[in-house]
């Protein structure tokens, strides 16, 4: 039998396939007999073990749980955890469990279009980007891509959260991908402006020195009422829980949306923007 060697340091997702078949081979389990245990095949189980696929949550709880590893420093739950969100700045992967709950998600974003509203070709130029760069690997990159449609996907639940998004001008100015992928764009957020549970608003550069935030900043409003904020820098992402410091930013906040153009105008420049019109 050919048995394909691997190379646990050309990815994370090797890594893994790696350590599950080295895992199963101790136990004297073959490929078939732990598809078996885990409700999986035995090419699926091939696959992951070579890191031609990558684990779901539900294949690494049922690993996990047959091989006795569930809630473990070396679960397989917790490494692929760390697999999705390897690429992510450091706090991020923690807001994103709180974002896919929140009753009310109120964003301000600064240069690039919120991942909640990029269109796939969007975020795929912004991966690749970085990618060429060498921040990221171009499994990270895939990772990136499949994060932005998860937590879009997330968002679409029997009671969808009210969403209160403000781009600043930056965010339309900026070409990414080309012309193609900004009209794309351009029509997503018409769409997106339609919905019955969204506010979509553009702060344009008039608003100079009345744009009380130079930083993206995410404030989500809990299902119990708890507000929260998530702000970053180039190099780490923090969450606030205390609510006595989250309250100014939810002021100014409201105090910078007031201020705005409406969302009928913003819309129209959206349309502007996608005709190729300045």
């Amino acid at each position: 039998m050919n048995v394909k060697e691997l190379n646990p340091e050309s990815s994370a997702k090797a890594a893994y396939g790696a350590r599950l078949r080295g895992l199963r081979q101790e136990r004297g389990w073959t490929q078939e007999g732990l598809g078996d245990r885990i409700g999986y095949s035995s090419t699926h189980i091939s696959s992951v073990e070579v890191g031609r696929k990558l684990a779901t949550l539900r294949f690494s709880r049922s690993t996990d749980r047959v091989l006795g590893l569930t809630a473990t420093e070396a679960s397989f739950e917790r490494e692929l955890g760390r697999i999705k969100h390897g690429s992510l700045l450091e706090g991020f992967p923690e807001f994103l469990g709180y974002e896919g709950r929140a009753a009310e998600i109120r964003l301000y974003e600064v240069g690039v279009m919120p991942g909640l509203l990029q269109t796939p070709e969007y975020a795929t130029v912004l991966a690749e980007s970085a990618v060429r760069r060498g921040a990221i690997t171009a499994d990270q990159a895939q990772e990136r891509v499949s994060l932005v449609a998860e937590r879009q996907a997330a968002l679409v639940r029997e009671k969808p959260p009210l969403i209160f998004a403000l781009l600043d001008e930056s965010c339309l100015r900026r070409p990414v991908g080309g012309p193609a992928v900004m009209k794309a764009q351009m029509e997503r957020l018409i769409e997106f402006a339609e919905l019955p549970n969204t506010v979509l608003q553009v702060v344009p550069f008039t608003m100079g020195e009345h744009r009380p935030f130079s930083l993206p900043l995410y404030i989500l409003t809990m299902p119990d009422r708890s507000l929260m904020a998530y702000a970053e820098s180039a190099q780490q992402g923090y969450l606030e829980r205390e609510s006595g410091s989250v309250l100014p930013l939810l002021t100014a906040y409201h105090q910078m949306q007031a201020v705005a153009p409406s969302q009928a105008a913003s819309v129209d420049m959206f349309r502007q923007l996608r005709k190729g019109t300045p």
